[in-house]
């Protein structure tokens, strides 16, 4: 396990463009660096401690991914060796190896692209209520963690930071970016999804439901930001899945059911997490990361 623990980055002179809930982005002119820090956050607020690896494994996931499926679809990465990078990098060389890439500007479609395969989670209260998810009618008696006949597109907002993401109408999308960019962003999330729906289970793992983003770079719509990570996907091990539960997972979702076991009110500042609940989420992302790609992180 690495001790080199990243919460926050500072890579002056480098100028920061952005610091999200888990990413430093830094504006290096014509490309971004993106640098995955150990921070993470749940209910869109980040927490005091940082997961140790947790970095290395978006990072490294998301470059797998980005690889294996750059035949389905263009992605953003230009290089992910620190030595590629522009000079002005060079100085934080250790820091970047393993969890950053230097990245095409993108200018980021106004949607979170969400697949569900399975009913959990926000899907599974939504159809309690109305036998839909984001208005998509469901067969009538799904259980809990059910597959769906199909995959299907369930688009949010982008949330500011501290605010929530929103579920929207297949409608509400092409009202944001047209009706030719909504139905390439919903068939390319299908499409990416069931690729790697099929690669994890043949690897014994169940990808429920992940997230996309997508960016146009000179007019050509791409994958950007991360793909199929545990922060952005929920991952049930098939020999501990049935229907009627929520599954042991390999993701984020160890964090939050924890947290739902305390007293908090989603607003930040967020609880301290135990060392037990950190250890474990760590030792869950570097176990996924190696069923899925096969090496050690």
């Amino acid at each position: 396990m690495h001790s080199n623990v990243v919460t926050q980055t500072d890579l002056t002179p480098l100028t920061l463009a952005a610091r999200g809930k888990v990413r430093d982005v830094y504006d290096l002119g014509d490309s971004l660096l993106i640098v995955s820090t150990d921070r993470i956050s749940a209910f869109d607020v980040i927490l005091p401690d940082p997961i140790p690896d947790k970095g290395r494994v978006l990072n490294g996931l998301s470059l797998f991914w980005m690889d294996k499926t750059s035949h389905i679809v263009p992605n953003h990465v230009i290089s992910s060796d620190p030595a590629q990078y522009p000079d002005s990098c060079g100085p934080f060389s250790d820091l970047l190896r393993g969890r950053s890439m230097l990245v095409k500007k993108a200018r980021p479609f106004p949607v979170e692209c969400v697949v569900r395969g399975y009913i959990i989670g926000s899907g599974w209260k939504d159809y309690q209520q109305t036998g839909k998810i984001c208005g998509i009618d469901l067969p009538k008696g799904l259980e809990q963690a059910a597959r769906l006949p199909e995959p299907i597109f369930t688009p949010s907002t982008k949330a500011e930071l501290g605010e929530h993401d929103e579920n929207i109408s297949f409608s509400r999308v092409i009202d944001l970016v047209g009706k030719q960019s909504a139905e390439w962003l919903r068939d390319m999330t299908i499409e990416l999804y069931l690729f790697g729906s099929l690669w994890a289970e043949e690897r014994g793992i169940i990808i429920a439901d992940t997230k996309f983003e997508f960016g146009l770079a000179n007019d050509t719509p791409m994958l950007i930001d991360e793909a199929m990570t545990p922060d952005s996907s929920r991952f049930w091990p098939k020999n501990q899945y049935r229907v009627g539960i929520s599954p042991p997972s390999l993701d984020k979702q160890f964090v939050r059911d924890y947290l739902e076991r305390l007293s908090w009110d989603k607003k930040p500042p967020a609880p301290p997490l135990p060392s037990e609940i950190v250890s474990k989420t760590s030792e869950k992302y570097r176990e996924i990361y190696k069923i899925l790609t096969g090496k050690e992180l």
